[in-house]
């Protein structure tokens, strides 16, 4: 089963309540404003506040970079 893009119409940062951008291929949703990714294990998001991950400068302007070629898909709060 493969993760279902559905959810992307309302799954938000349990943080700042806003949008996350979804890479795919790498399973990955990801806050820019807060600098937080949440993994997707076994094709479930995994959306808790303790559990994001902080992301470093150098993966932060990689993932922008990649969401700038089209490479992600933001959620519907953004």
């Amino acid at each position: 089963m493969a993760f279902d893009e559905t959810l992307l119409e309302i799954l938000v940062c349990p943080i700042d309540k806003r949008g996350l951008l979804y890479f795919a291929d790498e399973g990955l949703l990801y806050n820019p404003r807060l600098r937080r990714s949440y993994r997707i294990e076994n094709d479930i998001p995994v959306m808790l506040a303790e559990q994001a991950a902080p992301v470093a400068e150098d993966e932060h302007a990689r993932l922008i970079e990649r969401a700038r070629s089209g490479d992600a898909v933001g959620t519907s709060a953004d």
